[in-house]
């Protein structure tokens, strides 16, 4: 809201005529141990003048850096048109379209992002959407529990190579509601999660098994493999993916001979920029047999009384449109203004252009560790085939290396010896089709230099 109009004289007018003393009786149902009676960080009230100046002082230190930190959320090109036809009325200010007859538009626009995720993807239905890829897999696995009734275990197995993030919100969403977590270690060698290490599961009840492609290390997976043994053992397959590698990569429709129950992640890579951690989106697609029990919403295509075609909220099982208990989620938020910029992105870009998004930055990536490994004190860490991604080991911790770096104007990674400490000095740098050449080895002299210091030091 741009503008508050109530002086202190109107909230008092308003507060006697509603008998209340002060704002904070407003709140007297709220148990007193349980209010909040300040934010560390937080100031105090400013005027409209002091938040402005606070603002513009806060985007100026947004400085522009050489971006090579991945991790989940990529810089990627955003044609200029994305957010234009975004931020145009009828869709930056849409709201959930209750209404079918007055929001036609909106569903026509979730329905086309629908049917691209479901290419994407290989699989047979999406939904339209999720809140990000964390608690869409969170989500993912406990609709894996009520789809697999056969399964009384509530067991999920998830590849340590397995995006941390993901693994804690996983534990702190579905963990906290009686699911049952068991890690499937990584081959140290390749990265990739060691497909034998599931003999000791067979014959076991397990209720879903997941498998990120590619994993956090950048490294591609044996998805057949995973699924099929999932598959045999009775279990779910949820497989995790980057929108953008399926341009190039087997879908989750068509792993193994059966193919991923089903599929989710962070729609991040599809027009959606970083801002400096969010907004983003989470997708979910299935297999037809297990829609009634995917969480969101699906918008349907249909015919009026006239034959005339129109979009429709099909299916909507939660809590916002049914009763808590039979709802399939109690997460409502659904990020509509993103899956509208995901579905223009992919509408511009089209087949072929994300195909080379995904070609150049596997490229580039390449480059990267090539130019970076030849530095003394850096090698890489696996050996097998990866996406845009790729995990270095350095010979002395990378905190200082990417402070460094940082004072250079270059973030140079993600430092993930703290997740894998077995690793030893672990840094996972990313490269999409933004980075050139030049950017690369403007990163690889810094880091020769930064290196060579460090030892002097």
């Amino acid at each position: 809201m741009p503008f508050i109009p109530h002086t202190e004289t109107d909230i008092r007018a308003m507060l006697a005529a509603i008998g209340a003393s002060d704002t904070e009786a407003l709140f007297d149902e709220i148990p007193a141990e349980f209010r909040t009676r300040g934010l560390d960080g937080v100031p105090a009230a400013l005027s409209e003048m002091e938040v402005g100046r606070l603002m513009s002082d806060l985007a100026a230190r947004d400085t522009r850096r050489l971006n090579f930190i991945g991790a989940g959320a990529y810089e990627h090109h955003i044609p200029s048109a994305v957010w234009a036809i975004v931020s145009r009325g009828e869709f930056y200010s849409a709201y959930t379209p209750y209404q079918a007859e007055a929001s036609q538009g909106t569903l026509q626009l979730l329905y086309e992002y629908q049917t691209m995720m479901a290419s994407l993807t290989g699989m047979d239905i999406s939904n339209a959407s999720l809140y990000d890829g964390a608690s869409g897999l969170a989500e993912a696995c406990l609709m894996a529990v009520r789809a697999n009734r056969k399964s009384k275990s509530q067991r999920i197995l998830l590849p340590v190579a397995l995006n941390p993030t993901y693994r804690s919100v996983l534990q702190a969403i579905a963990g906290n509601q009686r699911l049952a977590f068991d890690l499937v270690p990584y081959d140290p060698q390749g990265g990739q999660t060691v497909v034998a290490a599931l003999e000791k599961y067979n014959g076991q009840d397990i209720t879903a098994v997941v498998i990120q492609q590619p994993n956090f290390f950048g490294t591609l997976e044996d998805v057949d493999a995973v699924t099929d043994w999932a598959h045999a053992n009775g279990a779910l397959a949820i497989g995790a993916v980057n929108p953008t590698s399926l341009a190039v990569l087997k879908p989750p429709g068509q792993w193994g001979v059966r193919g991923a129950d089903i599929a989710c992640g962070d729609g991040q890579p599809l027009g959606v920029p970083l801002s400096s951690g969010g907004p983003y989106f989470g997708f979910m697609a299935t297999k037809s047999e297990h829609v009634r029990q995917m969480p969101g919403r699906i918008i349907g295509r249909t015919l009026d009384l006239d034959g005339k075609p129109g979009f429709t909220l099909t299916l909507q099982a939660r809590e916002q449109h049914i009763r808590r208990s039979k709802a399939t989620s109690n997460i409502c938020t659904n990020q509509g203004l993103l899956v509208t910029a995901a579905t223009i992105y992919m509408s511009i870009v089209g087949p072929k252009g994300l195909a080379q998004v995904a070609a150049t930055s596997m490229q580039r990536t390449q480059q990267l560790v090539d130019a970076l490994a030849r530095v003394p004190g850096v090698r890489l860490a696996f050996d097998r085939p990866r996406f845009h991604e790729a995990v270095l080991l350095l010979d002395r911790p990378v905190g200082p290396v990417l402070e460094a770096l940082a004072s250079r104007g270059i973030v140079g990674g993600y430092d993930i010896s703290a997740h894998y400490p077995s690793l030893g000095h672990g840094l996972l740098v990313c490269a999409t089709e933004t980075r050139t050449r030049a950017d690369i080895e403007t990163y690889a002299c810094a880091l020769g230099d930064v290196m060579k210091s460090a030892a002097a030091a």
